[in-house]
């Protein structure tokens, strides 16, 4: 009977002395973001700092699970699609990019009540190595409802670099 008790009792230590929990997709921030990506449902149209421009298309889709994002001509000819989704406790994206790779990346921070997002690079498919190029972070910005800004990073051999802003405006 002792040795159940004390058993009992360091169980009891492990459990209140515990590194506290991820926050939840329940939590206010992952919330507030997912909401403003389920609210860009619609047709959009983006210019890139770089020059270009693009068509896209938010869905929601899958029971609501899902958030499709599809841009057509970022790349002359050529579509590419970004799904954004909750994973149990965390906000993730996978981007199907045009390199023929598709890295997944999860949210890592938010501001403003969720209108800023940090979104960072977990792995991917496709990808020999994480020097190969690909999309690494992504920074979206909800200035409102019609307007969004993202800011993406490509990654090789090492280095973060070639940042570009893609200014995205509803479609009217």
């Amino acid at each position: 009977m002792p040795t159940k008790l004390a058993a009992a009792a360091a169980m009891s230590i492990l459990l209140t002395t515990s590194e506290p929990a991820p926050p939840s997709s329940g939590s206010s921030s992952v919330q507030a973001a997912w909401g403003q990506l389920k609210g860009l449902a619609g047709t959009w149209n983006g210019r890139s700092t770089k020059g270009w421009t693009e068509r896209l298309r938010y869905e929601v889709i899958a029971g609501g699970s899902v958030v499709l994002e599809t841009s057509e001509d970022a790349h002359p000819g050529e579509k590419m699609a970004t799904a954004f989704y909750l994973d149990g406790e965390r906000l993730m994206l996978t981007h199907y990019c045009v390199a023929r790779n598709q890295p997944r990346l999860e949210a890592t921070s938010f501001s403003n009540d969720g209108k800023t997002v940090v979104f960072t690079f977990v792995d991917a498919t496709n990808l020999r190595s994480r020097d190969q190029g690909h999309m690494d972070k992504a920074v979206l910005t909800f200035e409102s409802r019609d307007r969004v800004v993202s800011r993406w990073s490509w990654y090789q051999d090492g280095r973060e670099t070639w940042f570009e802003d893609i200014v995205q405006t509803r479609a009217r």
